[in-house]
């Protein structure tokens, strides 16, 4: 039998995740399908920022910084257990960028887009009076500070799926779409598990959420005639032991006029990134190579006394990011705007061409109010009220972790702040009844117990252990391979997952 819905979300990332999530919470039947895990590729591989781009103002692209950090208020509000505020030290270079333009850049920053509305505004400083000072080398004596924010990526992705998910939406998981036929009054869809099993599903609308494989789909998939092309561009990051103890990142001015981050990671570690260079293999598997590993301990070198190496990464990460094709020679000053496409030659067909992480709400929104008219039943706009996501419902997350421990005084500080970082007011539902961390049943390794595994696996959709160590938690940092090995088992051996929840 065909399952029939009104909209057939193709793609498990930020963007068709929160299609489905503004879908769902208007009335619509929603089915969202990916090939791999939610958030497997680019959505997992970002700086982990929620921000407007400062440098993308020296491109002119007011609109969507203004855009952007409008944005950021609202998802601080939405989600405020994995998204917080982090102030960012911008030491001044003056042969790199005068500095009444960085002045005027942050006054803008500080002001654009009805965006600053809690967070602190911009000021000048003197690095050898601020704590942010004595881990940079000697000749920085003045620096700027400006405000944004943080964010955990793929758990904003489960947990857009997760909302989608109890407002209605099917997810399924490791579902490939191998086949979509356009018809006069809507698509009818094969879909196929990792294991093979085929199902049909039918929908009037189907939304093209593929990330760096939209153009493909179109081609293989939907074989769909167009004129689209996109460029992709590989960014990497690395991760070294922790450079100074503070908890202010870095923003660095570069002698390429390219900017990267050094920001505080998972405690007791810093994260350094970005790179940007055109990318024309297969976007499932991209790598660091050499010369963007040397880039990057380079551009931490050029600011930190201790400087860094490659034999220092601990790990590192890279993703594929969908840019609109502007036909800009520069990889690093293509533009990170969307591009929504409605195609109505027959069955409505939704493209959706680049964005970025923290524009994914807005672009939602904008792509359900395109589509308003093929859908008149379905109710207004609802997310920029700043709902909040699955386990966001409070504000305030301290005062959230102080009440943990103190209902469950056997709860060590550490995973008790990491379980509320992650799942907010749901922690609850990890601890059940427990009242040792005994109860919580078998140790993994770090501070991962089987309660949590078991909560990951029914309701988040995971699967194997790098779903769980890689992107719904950051424990792989912590983990040997014989550990890795043991969830690995313990995953296997486990009663199959929930592939869908409607």
């Amino acid at each position: 039998m065909t399952e029939q819905f009104d909209l057939l979300v193709v793609g498990g990332g930020i963007n068709g995740v929160g299609i489905a999530r503004d879908a769902a919470g208007r009335g619509l039947s929603v089915c969202l399908c990916e090939r791999d895990d939610l958030a497997a590729h680019t959505s997992s591989a970002s700086t982990k920022l929620i921000h407007g781009g400062l440098r993308y103002l020296e491109q002119y692209e007011f609109a969507l910084v203004g855009k952007a950090l409008a944005e950021r208020e609202v998802l601080l509000r939405a989600a405020p257990h994995i998204i917080w505020p982090l102030r960012f030290v911008l030491p001044h270079q003056s042969h790199l960028r005068a500095a009444w333009l960085i002045r005027l850049g942050l006054f803008l920053y500080d002001n654009l887009g009805r965006g600053r509305r809690t967070l602190p505004g911009s000021r000048r400083v003197a690095l050898k009076r601020h704590e942010a000072g004595p881990p940079l080398r000697n000749e920085f004596h003045t620096g700027f500070i400006y405000s944004d924010a943080w964010v955990q990526d793929a758990r904003l992705v489960v947990l857009n799926a997760m909302d989608a998910m109890e407002r209605g939406a099917t997810i399924f998981t490791h579902t490939r779409c191998v086949s979509a036929s356009r018809g006069a009054d809507g698509w009818t869809a094969q879909l196929q598990t990792a294991h093979g099993e085929v199902s049909t599903v039918s929908a009037k609308v189907l939304v093209n959420a593929t990330g760096p494989w939209a153009v493909q789909f179109l081609d293989q998939v939907a074989k769909v005639g167009h004129d689209h092309a996109l460029r992709l561009v590989k960014g990497s990051h690395i991760v070294v032991p922790r450079l100074f103890e503070h908890q202010h990142a870095y923003i660095f001015q570069q002698p390429d006029r390219r900017i990267v981050f050094a920001i505080p990671y998972e405690h007791d570690f810093t994260l350094i990134g970005t790179t940007d260079m055109d990318y024309h293999d297969d976007p499932s598997s991209p790598h660091i190579n050499g010369e963007e590993t040397n880039y990057l301990c380079e551009a931490a070198n050029r600011y930190f006394k201790r400087s860094i190496a490659p034999a220092d990464v601990v790990w590192s990460y890279s993703g594929v990011r969908p840019l609109v094709d502007d036909e800009n020679g520069n990889a690093s000053e293509v533009t990170r705007d969307y591009l929504l496409e409605l195609d109505e030659q027959g069955a409505p067909l939704l493209n959706v061409f680049g964005g970025k992480l923290t524009t994914y709400r807005k672009l939602a929104e904008e792509a359900m109010d395109r589509m308003g008219s093929l859908f008149p039943q379905a109710s207004q706009a609802w997310t920029s009220k700043g709902h909040p996501l699955p386990g966001g419902e409070r504000q305030d997350v301290d005062r959230l972790q102080h009440e943990l421990q103190s209902s469950h005084p056997w709860l060590p500080a550490p995973l008790a702040w990491r379980l509320v970082h992650s799942y907010g007011s749901r922690t609850t539902r990890i601890l059940g009844q427990a009242r040792s961390l005994q109860d919580l049943g078998e140790h993994f390794g770090a501070d991962l117990y089987q309660a949590e595994v078991d909560y990951l696996r029914t309701m988040e959709w995971a699967v194997d252990a790098a779903d769980v160590l890689w992107r719904r938690s950051k424990l792989g940092l912590r983990f040997n391979a014989e550990q890795a090995a043991r969830l690995t088992t313990y995953l296997a051996d486990a009663s199959p997952h929930r592939a869908s929840f409607a």
